[in-house]
């Protein structure tokens, strides 16, 4: 699987975090836990990142990437009750409108970290 090793990190930073910290917070509270894992295990990491949505080389939209993570992995967080799949989809058009190969939404729910793994289709 396309950057399978790195994904991984990031998913075990997030099961680190959530034995911490557990449920219920903010998912701005849960970035800043994850951004202070993710560098503690050496990785490259950008927040609240302003990005442009772009059609027929005109600037169309922006928004802002929740993590991006060695500027490879695109990391939507979520404290939700379930990722639902308007989430899958936002994800996937980051995906498209940033060129980046692989995408991730962490959901901190009630019982567990959720996860969706999400590629770009090429």
């Amino acid at each position: 699987m396309q950057h399978s090793e790195l994904t991984e990190k990031i998913i075990a930073c997030a099961y680190t975090v959530y034995n911490k910290m557990g449920y219920g917070y903010l998912e701005s509270v849960y970035e800043k836990c994850m951004l202070i894992e993710l560098a503690d295990i050496g990785l490259n990491v950008e927040t609240q990142k302003p990005l442009k949505v772009c059609y027929k080389g005109q600037i169309v939209g922006d928004f802002v990437a929740d993590v991006i993570v060695n500027d490879t992995v695109m990391v939507e967080l979520k404290s939700v009750s379930k990722i639902i799949k308007a989430h899958e989809i936002q994800l996937v058009n980051y995906l498209v409108s940033t060129n980046k190969p692989v995408g991730l939404i962490l959901n901190f729910a009630e019982n567990k970290v959720e996860v969706k793994r999400k590629v770009k289709e090429l």
